[in-house]
């Protein structure tokens, strides 16, 4: 059974299980004993797997992003990527937490639901930024000792970190940097295959926790779940839809509606696949074929892009993230809203490529705030279906930066105009 069938039916089992004992058996003893010593320690342990991970997974995946730029050689094309990537990153972003504080939809449920952030089991994390200086703020976020960043929570001081030596890495192009990327490109292997085995214990995990939600809530938390699936959808279509129509159609020179036709084979491996790194070479093939993109713009955009430009998965992280606050009442003010939207925009460089990446991102972003972190539960149980609808974005933010980047690129020589020398047009 594939892996995303397992889920569904872990999602169904614990949903259907929690409803009806909340229905049959709602305030019974026994079933406050079995949520509180079965059901919910067996969700935090896959929460708290998923927590473990995060520092190590963090680090060798920015670091990598970073380093594979090579901005020595690429130059002009490696400016051109990472301006247009973090620029749209704050886009979607910015899209997506005005539509989360404008429609609210984590607000409005009961006592019992905030409740479970006071059994929750406490994870270790940074205090939430109380500067007002911006100067201040822009110093904190420099660690004077990544170690100590990384053990005492700070995720912030880790990204500034991991990105510089990143940079450091892609502009030392020696035989000793070189086994130090393969160091750090199997730590990141390692860390993704354990992954892959924490991601195996999901449906036990998610049915988990969803089965103490839904047992002590009922259908109160389905509501709220409808109002955040379609906040998140109303997002990615704004970013999708808008957003990069006119990209491609001013920054790229391109019919936006013909583009979206010419990507259909790439929009619909991502959504069935939900990992970016997975429909890469379908993108490419999507960009040489009916784009009719310069190859060698196309490979390295859209290689980089796999890594990097994860926009939807950015505007996810924000919208979960404040949405998970407004369940708890966790009051987040404009200047910590915009230190998470500054966090989403950086963890989108290092988020994995693969279905449920993003997850450890937000478990991270989540402790840092002090947000309850077993409110994933919640997230987990729609993540399949949002983690598909993302992955379309951001594929289809690649796709459509490839076109940004290649206009007004020459095209690559090919090995006949080489060997006829400068003069061969």
């Amino acid at each position: 059974m594939k892996a995303h069938h397992k889920m569904l039916i872990g999602i169904a089992t614990g949903t259907v299980a929690g409803l009806g004992a909340n229905a049959l058996a709602g305030g019974a003893p026994w079933l406050d004993w079995a949520v509180n010593n079965v059901a919910s320690p067996v969700g935090q342990i896959f929460i708290r797997l998923l927590l473990m991970l995060v520092v190590p997974l963090l680090f060798a995946a920015l670091v990598m992003g970073v380093a594979e730029l090579d901005l020595r050689q690429v130059g002009r094309l490696g400016a051109r990527t990472l301006g247009y990537t973090v620029v749209f990153s704050a886009v979607s972003v910015l899209i997506g937490l005005v539509l989360v504080n404008v429609i609210q939809p984590g607000t409005g449920l009961s006592e019992e639901a905030r409740a479970l952030a006071r059994g929750a089991t406490q994870v270790k994390a940074a205090p939430p930024p109380s500067e007002t200086s911006f100067g201040a703020v822009l110093m904190s976020m420099v660690p004077t000792n990544p170690l100590k960043a990384a053990a005492d929570g700070d995720m912030i001081g880790l990204i500034v970190f991991s990105l510089i030596f990143g940079l450091g890495v892609a502009l030392t192009p020696t035989e000793g940097v070189q086994r130090l990327k393969e160091t750090i490109q199997g730590l990141y292997d390692v860390m993704m295959k354990l992954i892959d085995g924490v991601l195996r214990l999901a449906p036990y995990g998610v049915g988990a926790l969803l089965f103490a939600m839904t047992a002590r809530l009922g259908l109160g938390i389905l509501q709220q779940l409808a109002a955040y699936v379609g906040t998140v959808l109303l997002a990615l279509s704004v970013h999708m839809f808008i957003v990069y129509s006119l990209s491609v159609r001013f920054l790229g020179g391109r019919n936006p509606l013909e583009f979206f036709r010419d990507c259909r084979l790439a929009i619909v491996t991502a959504f069935s696949t939900s990992s970016s790194s997975a429909t890469l070479p379908t993108a490419l093939k999507v960009a040489e074929e009916n784009l009719k993109l310069p190859p060698n713009v196309s490979r390295f955009v859209l290689t980089a892009g796999s890594a990097m430009n994860q926009n939807g998965t950015a505007l996810f992280e924000g919208v979960t993230v404040l949405f998970l606050a407004q369940v708890y009442e966790v009051p987040l003010d404009l200047s910590q809203q915009a230190l998470i939207m500054f966090i989403c925009i950086l963890a989108g460089i290092g988020t994995a490529g693969v279905p449920a990446g993003s997850i450890p991102v937000i478990a991270m972003i989540l402790t840092m705030f002090k947000i309850p972190v077993e409110g994933l539960g919640l997230v987990l149980g729609v993540d399949r279906f949002l983690d598909m609808c993302r992955t379309t974005l951001n594929v289809t933010g690649d796709l459509a930066a490839a076109v940004y980047v290649a206009r007004g690129e020459p095209p690559a020589r090919t090995d006949v105009e080489r060997a006829a020398g400068p003069s061969a047009s």
